[in-house]
């Protein structure tokens, strides 16, 4: 579901509103559900077994909607052994295993309940990720939602290269109605995010939310300078930061596993958030990532509304592409 309501205080949803919020996330993941569904239908049509023909089109239908190698040909032995107690299959009977077999290779229980610990206070989220996945908007989205709960948030704009991105940062914190730590261009990373903390303890924040620089200038700079970050920001809060959110930009497909590849090196990541899904055929690599990274996905974007940054339920994002 959307993330408005997810923090203790979800009022019960009506069936009518389930099924409204089922349909907004197929719309969203429509282009993807297209490139993996429509494939496997026509794989199957006229076929009365699951034969190598028809799991070939599987295949082939996974790797180009970019769940990658690796995790299609885990995908593919897992139908293999279970089809091989009965071959014969009709397209509703094939969905539902795929089902199975795909939500148990993401990383995570299912749906998450609550991203935010509120009993650390405040709750320090630093997010990471390139320039252009969405990074900023991301933080926005989760600063507007979190305000509408009624949390008091401090953002940190410790992107200090771009002065684009302070200014986008700037503007979202004035829409959300949050507080906003910045400093001049080319400032210390760090001394942002330092001085960000200090203002969210002073002001008894619930949440900070740091945005730190997207360059892969060079992985050790990158380190450093995010390992830098964290450091400091335990002068004021000790067990800082709670979560590290890795944010990728799911139409990038392949790259994105590169991406995860090189902020896993350089940090530990302890979530993801994956942007885009709604212009994308490629939306299979939330898949992969998860697979083979093992690191819960908490947040997917399907859309520019606020409430379209929705907290991950893995049980409905795979019925969503293959039901």
């Amino acid at each position: 579901m959307g993330l408005f309501g997810i923090f203790g205080k979800k009022k019960a949803a009506s069936e009518q509103e389930i099924k409204q919020d089922k349909q907004a996330l197929e719309e969203g993941l429509g282009k993807t559900k297209q490139s993996i569904f429509e494939k496997i239908q026509l794989a199957v049509l006229g076929k009365s077994v699951v034969d190598d023909q028809v799991l070939d089109s599987i295949e082939e239908a996974l790797i180009t909607s970019d769940v990658g190698v690796d995790t299609t040909m885990k995908i593919i032995e897992l139908l293999e052994n279970r089809v091989q107690k009965d071959k014969y299959l009709n397209t509703e009977g094939l969905n539902r295993i795929l089902c199975e077999e795909i939500e148990g290779l993401i990383a995570g229980d299912g749906q998450v309940q609550e991203p935010f610990d509120f009993s650390k206070k405040p709750y320090v989220m630093m997010v990471v990720g390139v320039n252009g996945v969405g990074k900023t908007t991301t933080i926005g989205k989760l600063a507007a939602q979190l305000k509408s709960e009624g949390k008091k948030v401090v953002l940190g704009a410790a992107d200090t290269f771009r002065a684009a991105a302070v200014d986008q940062l700037v503007v979202w914190a004035e829409r959300a109605g949050v507080d906003i730590v910045k400093q001049e261009m080319g400032s210390d990373p760090a001394s942002v995010a330092y001085d960000t903390l200090k203002s969210a303890v002073a002001k008894d924040a619930d949440v900070v939310i740091i945005d730190t620089a997207g360059r892969l200038h060079n992985k050790v700079g990158l380190m450093n300078e995010l390992t830098k970050i964290r450091n400091v920001m335990r002068k004021v809060v000790p067990d800082a930061p709670h979560e590290v959110l890795l944010v990728i930009d799911g139409s990038t497909g392949q790259n994105g596993f590169i991406q995860a590849q090189e902020f896993t090196k350089a940090t530990d990541v302890t979530a993801l958030a994956v942007t885009k899904l709604d212009g994308t055929a490629k939306g299979g690599v939330v898949i992969g990532i998860s697979d083979q990274f093992k690191i819960p996905i908490k947040f997917i974007g399907v859309g520019e509304k606020i409430e379209d940054l929705r907290l991950f339920d893995k049980k409905d994002y795979v019925e969503s592409l293959f039901k």
